[in-house]
């Protein structure tokens, strides 16, 4: 799994013309699934997601965690995540999985993140033509990859 993560003031997700899922102060997560997933990948990025400490202190320092600030989450699949731009100019995404696998391993993270936090986490459709909104605070944008946790 690939994640990237984006400390947001504010986000949402529309679908035909409709927000399907909105956020305050939090984490914007757009995710990236391969077939090489498995159950421990989710339980490793659901820690990791929710313990990361990117979250000012009273003394302005990234020193809290969403668990720690109570912040909401938004989980948007993004298969383009694993694009492979290689070879010539038009992106391959032979390594991202297909529907069948990838959704209920989509819908999994949410359930567990949704666990771990003790509150709803927003989503987008797997496969929708979705509108993202955001407005990132920090900057800060983190990603992450579970075939290379040093990353």
């Amino acid at each position: 799994m690939r994640v990237v993560v984006q400390r947001v003031s504010q986000a949402s997700v529309t679908i035909n013309q409709e927000v399907k899922s909105a956020i305050s102060c939090g984490l914007l997560i757009f995710m990236g699934i391969e077939d090489a997933d498995t159950d421990e990948d989710i339980d490793w990025l659901v820690k990791k997601v929710s313990q990361l400490r990117i979250f000012n202190d009273d003394n302005g320092v990234m020193n809290r965690s969403l668990t720690e600030i109570n912040g909401d989450a938004l989980v948007i699949s993004q298969f383009t995540l694993h694009a492979s731009t290689k070879k010539g100019n038009r992106p391959s995404y032979i390594r991202a999985s297909k529907a069948d696998f990838a959704i209920p391993m989509y819908e999994k993270f949410i359930r567990e993140l949704s666990a771990k936090l003790g509150k709803p986490v927003g989503s987008g459709e797997f496969g929708a033509d979705m509108k993202v909104a955001l407005i990132n605070d920090g900057p800060v944008t983190i990603m992450l990859d579970t075939k290379f946790k040093e990353f």
